[in-house]
């Protein structure tokens, strides 16, 4: 079964602001979730709901509704930097 994903404004935001070379495998990670919103390699969040991905030097974080077969993401940051 396959899910939806939704994308926040804030998320979106920073996607904008991506480099080219980079966006492409930001996108793909992206979409991948909508076959397996669990993919080998994600880590559960502890301070937050939600798990996280990462694609090159970004990391995607998201929520899972398995009920309505939702995936919201709702951050998409550069490894290191501070929130």
């Amino acid at each position: 079964m396959s899910y939806k994903i939704i994308i926040e404004k804030k998320a979106c935001k920073e996607a904008e602001k991506i480099p080219a070379k980079y966006r492409t495998s930001v996108d793909k990670a992206i979409l991948s979730l909508t076959a397996n919103p669990r993919p080998y390699g994600s880590k559960k969040l502890t301070e937050k709901e939600g798990y996280r991905i990462r694609a090159g030097d970004y990391r995607i974080l998201y929520t899972i509704d398995d009920e309505a077969k939702v995936v919201v993401v709702y951050r998409i940051k550069i490894k290191g930097k501070p929130r």
